[in-house]
């Protein structure tokens, strides 16, 4: 579905001068999803694994979910 909405963004944009800020808004948005998902991912990553030197006896928050190993 993404895969088709972006392809359908991408395609139907007319080579003008306004053409080009709608691709640069796709663009845009795209890459502020994309480093928004990579936090959130790598963040519940990071406090499901094992905790660093000095971080084992602080808690998860708990928007966290706990993932089961």
């Amino acid at each position: 579905m993404i895969n088709l909405l972006f392809t359908y963004l991408l395609t139907d944009i007319p080579v003008t001068l306004q053409g080009n800020s709608s691709y640069s808004i796709v663009l845009t948005a795209l890459l502020g999803l994309g480093f928004f998902a990579a936090v959130t991912i790598g963040s519940i990553a990071w406090y499901n694994s094992k905790r660093p030197v000095g971080w084992e006896d602080k808690n998860r928050p708990d928007i966290v979910p706990e993932i089961d190993r």
